[in-house]
C-alpha cells in the first residue's frame, strides 16, 4: 500500500509538473518575441505533440530527446561564451547573504532542478543494455547537470546581479540582453522551447508508465497494461497522462503553488528510495555484492537515513509558504486510499 500511495501522489505531481513547465514555457515565448499568447491552448498543443511522439514509440521520442539536448546545449554555451566577455565578479556578491533561513525554504522550489536525473531507472524495462546504460546515465546526468547549472547561473549572476534576476519573469532572457543584445531574445526563446519541451517529453514519457506499470501489477484496471499492436507502446496508458495533464491545465497557474503540489510527491519517491536502499543492504546481501558501485553496507544505511531526513524536512518546509498543494494533495491521497480499499477489500 506505501508503494501505492508514493506512485498514486507522483501521478498527480506529474500533471502539475507538466503544467509547470507549460507555463514556463508561455511566459518565456511572450517576453523573447513579445507575443500575446492564449497560454493554455499553446501549452495543450505542446501536450499534444509531446502525446503524439510518445504514442508512436519510445524510441522516437528518446530520439527527439537526444537532439533537443545538443541544441539545448549549444544554445547555452553560447550564452555562458559571449557571457563571459561582459561578466562583472562584484555584482555575483555573497550567496548566504540573504541567511540560511531563507535558502533552506527556497529547497522545495530549487529541488526541481534535479528531478529527472533518475528517469532512466523508471523507464529501465526499455534501456538496451540496462545495467551498463542506467548508473552510467545517472552519473552523467547529475554531473551535467551540475556543470550547466553552476555556469548559467554564475554568468547571469555576473551580468546583472541578485536583485534583478529576483525582479524579472524571464531571468535569462533579462541576463541575455546585457551581453547578447537584439540577439537575446531568439536565443533564450529558442532555448526555453528546447529545454521545456524535452523536460515535458521526459515527464510524460515517466507518467504514462506509471500508469502502465500500476495495470499490468493489476492496481489499475488491466486495460491500461495493452500494448498497441503496431507502434508496441502502453497507448491507453499514454492516453491517460495526456488526459491527466490537460486535467491539470484547470488548476491556478501559480508557480509557487504548483511547484509545491510537485515536490512532495518527488519527496515521497526519494524517501521510499531511500528506505529500499537501506532494507536492500540489510536483507538482501546478495544483491548488495552485485552491485558495480558498492559502498559498504554501513555506509548505504547511514547516506539512506540522511536521505529520509532531508526529504521530509524539504517536503515540510514549503507548508509555511502555502498550505493549498497540501490539501490538494490530502484530497487526492484520501480519493486513492479509498479506491484501494474498494479494490483489495476481498483479497489478502
Amino acid at each position: 500500500m506505501l508503494g501505492f500511495v508514493v506512485v498514486w501522489l507522483r501521478i498527480m505531481g506529474s500533471a502539475l509538473l507538466m503544467s509547470i513547465m507549460g507555463h514556463v514555457l508561455v511566459s518565456y515565448l511572450a517576453a523573447s518575441f513579445a507575443l500575446r499568447l492564449p497560454g493554455k491552448l499553446v501549452i495543450f498543443t505542446f501536450f499534444t505533440a509531446v502525446f503524439a511522439a510518445n504514442y508512436i514509440g519510445v524510441s522516437i521520442a528518446a530520439r527527439a530527446q537526444t537532439i533537443v539536448m545538443i541544441l539545448l546545449l549549444t544554445a547555452f554555451a553560447i550564452f555562458v561564451g559571449v557571457g563571459a566577455s561582459t561578466f562583472n565578479i562584484s555584482l555575483v556578491g555573497n550567496p548566504t547573504s540573504a541567511g540560511w533561513t531563507a535558502i533552506i525554504a527556497a529547497l522545495p522550489l530549487m529541488i526541481h532542478l534535479f528531478l529527472g536525473i533518475e528517469a532512466c531507472t523508471e523507464i529501465g524495462e526499455e534501456v538496451n543494455d540496462a545495467e551498463r546504460i542506467v548508473p552510467l546515465g545517472l552519473a552523467l546526468a547529475l554531473a551535467l547537470s551540475g556543470i550547466v547549472y553552476l555556469a548559467i547561473s554564475f554568468t547571469s549572476l555576473g551580468l546583472i546581479g541578485p536583485h534583478a534576476l529576483a525582479a524579472s519573469r524571464a531571468p535569462l532572457l533579462t541576463a541575455a540582453l546585457a551581453s547578447l543584445g537584439r540577439w537575446a531574445s531568439p536565443l533564450i526563446g529558442v532555448a526555453a522551447i528546447l529545454a521545456l519541451s524535452k523536460s515535458m517529453n521526459a515527464i510524460f514519457l515517466v507518467y504514462s508508465r506509471f500508469v502502465f506499470a500500476l495495470g499490468r501489477a493489476g492496481v489499475l484496471p488491466s486495460l491500461f497494461a495493452r500494448i498497441h499492436p503496431r507502434f508496441g507502446t502502453p497507448h491507453l496508458a499514454i492516453i491517460a497522462a495526456y488526459v491527466g495533464s490537460t486535467i491539470a491545465l484547470t488548476l491556478p497557474s501559480d508557480l509557487i503553488y504548483l511547484f509545491l503540489a510537485t515536490t512532495i510527491p518527488n519527496m515521497m519517491k526519494y524517501f521510499s528510495t531511500c528506505l529500499s536502499s537501506f532494507n536492500l543492504v540489510r536483507s538482501h546481501p546478495a544483491i548488495h555484492a552485485k552491485a558495480q558501485l558498492r559502498f559498504t553496507r554501513t555506509t548505504v544505511q547511514w547516506i539512506s537515513v540522511l536521505g529520509m531526513i532531508c526529504a521530509s524536512i524539504i517536503a515540510a518546509v514549503g507548508f509555511d509558504v502555502d498550505w493549498r498543494p497540501y490539501a490538494l494533495l490530502g484530497a487526492w491521497l484520501l480519493l486513492g486510499l479509498i479506491y484501494w480499499t474498494f479494490r483489495f477489500r476481498r483479497q489478502p
